[in-house]
């Protein structure tokens, strides 16, 4: 069998180990190109006075950050585990997970941070969604978003992708973003694979990302129950047993 990894290229070697673990053949296929910032250090070198702590959201904004700036003792609050593990390998000296998603990250901030200590720095990409900023400053505290990356949509499907969907090779195709799904979905109809896709049961990170792979003739939708990678395999598990 084998699976549609839709991840950049730099966060899919987890997801393509784990699946070769299971016997499973990842079939790589980027949908979003991360690109810095290049004045990222720019960016920051006002933003980070004063500042007590750094949020992620992403890998891809730990990435950023350490690219740009070596401010390695600052506290970092990560919204998941996968982004935990970057800041450590990054070298932040702290780093804690929220385990979940924006609004868990939210709550963790106000249970750990008080707001007249100092401002929180977003280190951000350019199209973030989740509502970490209202929902800060909801609760009184400074946040400055900086973006120090975007990411770029892929404006075809790579040949070795499409001729796996046309041979009708697939069974599986992860997807970890709304952006991701929604790029995916505008890329197969464009090269005339829509139907291709009957065929393949799609595991989703979380409901939003779902709901991005509509209109589409999917096998099935599994959704993991918690947005986090150990979730999504625990699903794709059960997906493949039944």
């Amino acid at each position: 069998m084998k699976a549609l990894v839709t991840r950049p290229a730099e966060n899919a070697a987890a997801v393509a180990a784990a699946l070769r673990a299971r016997g499973i053949e990842p079939v790589l296929a980027p949908l979003l190109v991360i690109e810095p910032e290049p004045d990222g250090m720019a960016r920051l070198r006002g933003a980070l006075a004063g500042v007590q702590a750094v949020l992620f959201t992403s890998a891809n904004g730990v990435r950023a950050f350490a690219d740009a700036s070596g401010r390695f003792e600052l506290p970092a609050y990560c919204v998941g585990d996968a982004s935990a593990a970057t800041a450590r390998i990054a070298g932040f000296r702290v780093v804690v997970s929220a385990a979940g998603d924006v609004a868990d990250l939210a709550a963790l901030v106000a249970s750990r941070l008080a707001p007249d200590r100092g401002a929180l720095l977003y280190a951000a990409g350019a199209d973030t969604a989740g509502g970490l900023d209202a929902a800060l400053a909801a609760k009184g505290y400074s946040l400055r978003h900086v973006v120090l990356y975007r990411a770029v949509a892929a404006d075809a499907l790579a040949p070795e992708v499409a001729a796996a969907l046309r041979g009708g090779e697939v069974g599986l195709a992860l997807f970890f973003s709304p952006r991701s799904a929604e790029t995916f979905v505008r890329l197969a109809r464009q090269a005339g694979l829509a139907e291709q896709c009957k065929d393949v049961v799609t595991v989703a990170l979380s409901a939003k990302v779902a709901a991005a792979l509509s209109g589409m003739p999917w096998r099935a939708v599994a959704t993991a129950r918690m947005p986090n990678l150990p979730s999504l395999l625990a699903v794709l598990d059960e997906t493949v047993a039944a």
